[in-house]
């Protein structure tokens, strides 16, 4: 029986740079959130200082303040980054325990942009295959 949220967000889609889970959001100025694959472990998310990043905060997550929120981030390190709001007076970033194998829609963080010197980013090639096979049969 699973007790905790089990999301399985994909760690490297064809379509990058990705959404990713959250795990946790630090009451903190800056905030520090930390990414997820499985609700469970930190994840890998691969991004760059300078991409502007939305918060998708559910309500039973908490942190409501911060919900829907857009910045350009700071990369700490391969899991976590920070966002320049303040959360030290708002309510904590908890992952909601609810009825075993019923969890609703994880808290989530999106790319919605970058800066102008991070533009290269946007035309990252990362198919598994070379693009000679794409080419157009005559």
């Amino acid at each position: 029986m699973i007790t905790t949220p089990n999301y399985f967000a994909i760690p490297f889609p064809t379509f990058q740079p990705a959404m990713r889970n959250i795990l946790s959001i630090t009451n903190s100025n800056p905030a520090v959130i930390v990414t997820t694959f499985d609700g469970i472990n930190p994840g890998v998310n691969q991004y760059q200082n300078g991409m502007i990043m939305r918060l998708h905060i559910p309500y039973s997550y908490g942190l409501q303040g911060a919900n829907l929120f857009e910045a350009p981030i700071t990369v700490i390190d391969s899991t976590s980054f920070s966002m320049p709001i303040d959360t030290t007076l708002m309510d904590p970033f908890m992952v909601p325990t609810g009825q075993p194998n019923n969890f609703a829609t994880p808290a989530t963080v999106v790319n919605v942009g970058e800066t102008n010197n991070n533009l290269r980013w946007s035309v990252q090639n990362v198919l598994p295959y070379p693009l000679s096979n794409l080419d157009p049969i005559e």
